[in-house]
């Protein structure tokens, strides 16, 4: 794979950044005012040229904006992305919302989810092993233009009662990963191609499972990854303490 110019890496996290933000295809005049770029117009649209021949950008067909690849967005999460940290008050408050349940595990797992679908603004959900599934913020993705198309919200859904390929999606996330993006075409279901899911696997005493937000794959992975972890930790954490 070429490797990018410092240019051209700070224009991708640019656009990465705004069509997270906006969701709309974004063009060179926009993001060199957006971002005061000390380059014309002309030189960013030729490097998003070439971003776009290395696989880095696309044009949907409607518009004369590029949007990010799968490609982009996991050098994004590779190298470009700066992490936003959860405010004390987030943290303390989303303990004291599990601590009441912390001795039922299936309990503490609902109120897990409600709370990060709420953070996140995405579809959350968690999973045991032995195959128990709880979800919160199903209304969430409609917020979302990609999800407008009824077989996108469907096939999102419809993961939340085949349990069998929820955990195959899920289980490439394996012990000891931190917090792990599914990106696109990975999720492996066509009608999901333009969405991701951000997974941690959670393991304490005999509980084991995951813990996982789904939504577009412009997702707001900043705050979403913390935001997993968090939750992942908590659970853990709250276990234990069993």
């Amino acid at each position: 794979m070429a490797t990018l110019t410092d240019r051209q890496i700070q224009l991708l996290k640019a656009i990465i950044d705004t069509y997270i933000n906006d969701a709309e295809p974004v063009g060179s005049v926009e993001v060199v005012k957006r971002y005061n770029l000390k380059y014309s117009a002309a030189t960013v649209r030729n490097e998003m040229a070439q971003l776009f021949n290395l696989g880095y950008l696309e044009m949907p067909h409607t518009s004369s904006g590029r949007i990010p690849t799968k490609q982009a967005y996991r050098m994004y999460l590779d190298q470009l992305m700066d992490e936003t940290e959860i405010p004390v008050l987030q943290e303390v408050a989303l303990k004291q919302r599990l601590w009441p349940a912390r001795f039922q595990f299936e309990r503490m797992l609902r109120e897990t989810v409600i709370a990060l679908s709420e953070l996140t603004r995405t579809l959350s959900i968690a999973t045991t092993d032995d195959g128990y599934v709880v979800h919160a913020g199903s209304v969430n993705v409609l917020d979302n233009k990609e999800f407008w198309e009824i077989d996108v919200a469907r096939a999102a859904l419809m993961l939340l009662d085949n349990y069998p390929i929820l955990e195959k999606i899920l289980q490439s996330v394996q012990y000891g990963v931190d917090v792990r993006c599914i990106i696109e075409e990975e999720i492996g279901m066509e009608s999901l191609k333009k969405c991701s899911v951000a997974v941690g696997r959670y393991t304490a005493r005999n509980k084991s499972g995951y813990i996982a937000v789904l939504g577009p794959s412009r997702m707001n992975y900043a705050s979403v990854i913390p935001a997993v972890r968090y939750s992942k930790s908590l659970i853990e954490e709250l276990t234990e303490a069993w």
